[in-house]
Parts: C-alpha cells; structure tokens; sequence
C-alpha cells in the first residue's frame, strides 16, 4: 500500500472552550492508504492534551511506511494487529491509519463500513450539538443558532455551571447533557447533579480528573443524582474494565482508543459489562466523523457535532443533520475530500 498525508488548518464557526482550552483553528492530518487503484481516507487531529501534534504524529506514520508498502492487505482488523506494536505510544497515529483501512476495505468490498463491522443500520441515536464555555450570553447564542436539534451537550467547568444550564433551559426544551471535562471535585459533582437533574440533564461526562482518587469516583458514582460517563478515564480497551462500578456508561473516541477496530472491542465489551455506549467526537472534518458514524448501531449515545462546528469542511460524507444522521452513498466510510474545499485550507 502507498500512503500521501494531508495536513490542513480547519476553521470553527466559533471559538471552542472547554474546561482546559480554546481552539479558534483545529489543525488535522488525513491519512490516504491506496491498494489496487482503490483509496481509502483516516483522519485524526492535533491534541495538546494528550501530547499529539501534526510533527509527531507524521513522524510515527514514517515510520511505518516501509512495512505498509509491502503489507499485503487483507482486512483492517489484521493490520491493526500488525501496526499496533509499532505504534503503541502513538494511538492517534494508529487511529488514523485503521480509519484509511476501513474505508478502504469497505470500498474493495463493496460494503459500508458498518456491514464490515456485522453491524445493522437501525435503531441509531441521534448526535448531540455541542456549546463550548463563553459567557452565558454567547452560549444562548450559540444554542439560538441552532435552534433544531434534540439534543444540547454543554460545556461546563466554571464558577456559574448551574446557572449557564438553568439560563439556556430558558430557550429550550431539548435534552441536556453535560460535560465538565474532569474540571469538578467529587463534592461539586454531587452537588451540581441534584440542582441539573431538574434542569433536564440526561447525564454528566468525565466531572473528576481520571487521576482522582479511585474513592472519589466511586463515591460520585454511587451518590450522583445523575449517570456519570467515562471519557478520559476510558482512553483503551482495558480501561472499560475499570469503568464498571466507577462509571454508568463510557463514551469512546476512536483516535484515543487507536480507530475503529479497537472502538468496536470496547464499545461491545462495555455493553456486556452493564454500561451505557457513546462514541464522541473532536472538532474535525466530515473524513472523521463518517468513520466514527459507522459505529452507531453499537451506542446508546452519539456526539458527532465535530464537522458542524466547522466554518469551512475540506470533506463531503455522512452528514449529521439537526442530530440526524445521514449516510453517504459511498462503501466505505462514505467520505471523500473536496479538492476546491481542501485545496484552500492545505498548511
């Protein structure tokens, strides 16, 4: 197989805060693996938090060129096996090569993704819109924008958390969800969950650091008036074991996990397990979230908002329309970058 990265500068609509940062540009790099004249497309972004830039992540593909020329192709789940000793410190690498692989294989198949997986297109939850943290006003604004979706996943991890839900309440009878991004100690969590509850909150996503003290966790899992969801306490397949009893339900991100592969082992074993499934997004193009798409039929829950939040998108694929989910007509993953779109925003 051959492999041509593609890095590009993704602009949002508005600036994106969460508990730890502010993104105005999502930096992001494409990975294209061509067999047989047939392409496939995997993309991850930069993360600062978890130590990911374009440079490194770039640099640890390199390294796997040689063996990916004279890999012969068979199935995703076979390569991964392979690429995942090699690229066991850099899981967002890894993500972005299985996400290319799947769609490729779909695409020599002649199947979506999602057959690939022995998964069935029914019954799929809607996505979530997300509003990251500005003040109270801006927030109602960015709800107002978007008036028509279901479901709302908002920010949290400020002085004023409950009164930014109860204050957005005012303009909306959608669901909530919240996420403190680790920024609330186990006392604010149980505290903050029984003024949300009444707000309409559905759940709160990772309110502890996944360093607190195992005490704390489950303490807030048993005393929370509101489920409690995993996200950067459940970055590999054998963290959802230590989810149970810490956690009702984890929410997966394919990069974080090393792609497709890896998220449908986790999402499967955490639904044995008693918890609730999500698959979230980061901010990123329609090439990320159409492989993230093709795990719906294994969730509870779904955040892939990531490409809605964009001003410009270099890429064209399943859709996420008001939270309605749209497949595209192609096998694979369904996506393809637009060459006018994704020539403008190359770095």
């Amino acid at each position: 197989m051959d492999v041509q990265l593609h890095r590009f500068g993704l602009p949002l609509a508005h600036a994106f805060r969460i508990a730890r940062a502010t993104t105005t540009v999502q930096r992001s790099l494409i990975v294209e693996l061509q067999h047989d004249g047939i392409y496939g497309l995997g993309e991850v972004t930069e993360n600062a938090f978890y130590g990911h830039s374009l440079e490194s992540m770039t640099e640890s593909i390199h390294r796997c060129e040689s063996f990916l020329k004279n890999y012969c192709f068979g199935d995703p789940e076979d390569l991964w096996d392979h690429l995942q000793p090699l690229l066991k410190d850099d899981s967002f690498a890894l993500s972005a090569i299985d996400l290319a692989a799947h769609d490729l294989y779909g695409k020599l198949q002649n199947q979506r993704t999602y057959d690939v997986l022995a998964l069935e297109w029914q019954n799929v939850p809607p996505s979530s819109y997300t509003i990251g943290i500005a003040p109270i006003s801006e927030m109602v604004a960015k709800l107002r924008e978007k008036p028509d979706w279901g479901i709302y996943k908002i920010k949290l991890g400020t002085s004023q958390d409950v009164e930014i839900v109860r204050q957005l309440r005012e303009h909306t009878s959608a669901l909530f969800r919240v996420d403190a991004n680790c920024g609330w100690t186990a006392e604010e969590t149980i505290a903050n969950s029984i003024q949300l509850k009444p707000l309409g909150v559905e759940f709160i996503e990772q309110p502890l650091p996944a360093a607190a003290a195992d005490k704390d966790h489950r303490r807030v899992f048993d005393e929370s008036s509101l489920p409690v969801v995993a996200d950067e306490s459940c970055l590999v397949e054998s963290d959802v074991e230590k989810c149970v009893g810490r956690f009702h339900g984890v929410n997966v991100k394919v990069c974080k996990c090393g792609g497709l592969t890896a998220a449908a082992r986790m999402l499967r074993q955490a639904s044995s397990s008693g918890m609730k499934t999500m698959v979230g997004c980061m901010v990123e193009s329609t090439v990320g979230i159409s492989a993230a798409a093709q795990l719906l039929p294994l969730l509870d829950y779904a955040d892939l908002d990531g490409a809605v939040l964009l001003a410009e998108d270099p890429a064209d694929g399943v859709a996420v329309i008001n939270g309605h989910v749209r497949l595209s007509d192609r096998y694979g993953n369904g996506a393809e970058l637009v060459p006018e779109k994704a020539d403008k925003l190359t770095v």
